[in-house]
């Protein structure tokens, strides 16, 4: 039991971070759709931003997302407005190119800047765990990253829900065109969205560096997985992809504990497939007519 319980502790911890990942993902498509293939570079790009805080001035990493995350909002703004912003009427193989370049771009720089080496991000609190009972512990670095993602996605809830930004935003989603009717600015929503989505997964990049190695080429593993978070949630439903980011954490963790961790990634495309084979639109999702 107690094996039971540390195991799916922490898979809903990590799939906390997990689920950031997929909420900013989904916050593109939703707003713009736009299929982002750049979204783990751009969460790879905040890990390399967390890592040269913590080395060059000494800023921890859960402390350095008030720093990174208004910079990846920018720079997330910046991709949009300069790059995306040009094939949004595009034909989608045309958009899906784009965000693929892009991300090729984003790390092969990295990777001529730091080279290939991975990068360890070590703290006093790195492996540091905290007892609950029944020999059931916690990880402290994914406990705190866990509590700053519900802070993050509360307040994003926040801002969507009660804000005149937010809920133009989700109108745009909704039906880009009446938006436009109605004297929304849609470009502007898009910028924003955009850079919301580039500012919550360069967050969950600085989140997750602590218990994570730190390389050039980690963003294509982020990118699958928050796809896989983002469609079976339900593609553009924030919900959907916060339930989604914590099914995948607890069955990765469960498969690793419970059968072998070389087969959790299997186990999760298994599930991923036998979600789109009973319920296509997403857990969260609704069919379009």
């Amino acid at each position: 039991m107690a094996v039971f319980l540390q195991s799916l502790i922490s898979g809903i911890l990590i799939g906390g971070v997990y689920a950031l990942i997929g909420i900013g993902l989904t916050l593109i498509f939703g707003v713009m759709r736009v299929v982002n293939f750049a979204h783990g570079d751009i969460m790879m790009v905040g890990m390399y931003l967390t890592y040269l805080l913590f080395t060059l001035m000494g800023i921890d990493p859960f402390v350095s997302v008030l720093i990174s995350f208004p910079l990846m909002f920018f720079f997330g703004g910046f991709l949009q407005k300069v790059f995306i912003n040009r094939v949004l009427n595009a034909v989608s193989q045309n958009q899906i190119l784009l965000t693929i370049g892009l991300g090729l771009i984003m790390s092969n720089t990295v990777m001529l800047i730091f080279t290939s080496d991975y990068k360890i991000l070590t703290t006093s609190y790195s492996s540091s765990t905290i007892q609950v009972g029944g020999g059931v512990s916690i990880s402290a670095p994914l406990l705190i990253s866990f509590l700053i993602t519900a802070a993050i996605t509360g307040a994003l809830g926040w801002f969507l829900l009660k804000t005149d930004t937010g809920q133009a935003i989700r109108a745009t989603a909704q039906d880009r065109d009446a938006a436009q009717l109605m004297g929304i600015n849609v470009s502007r929503m898009s910028v924003i969205a955009f850079g919301l989505g580039a500012a919550l997964a360069g967050t969950a990049g600085a989140l997750i560096s602590p218990t994570y190695y730190i390389f050039p080429q980690v963003g294509g593993t982020f990118t699958l997985k928050a796809f896989v978070i983002t469609v079976l949630g339900g593609m553009g439903s924030v919900v959907g992809a916060t339930l989604g980011g914590i099914l995948i954490g607890v069955t990765e963790s469960m498969s690793a504990v419970y059968i072998s961790s070389g087969w959790k990634d299997v186990v999760v495309f298994v599930l991923f497939l036998l979600v789109l084979l009973f319920k296509p639109s997403g857990l969260m999702g609704k069919s379009r007519t």
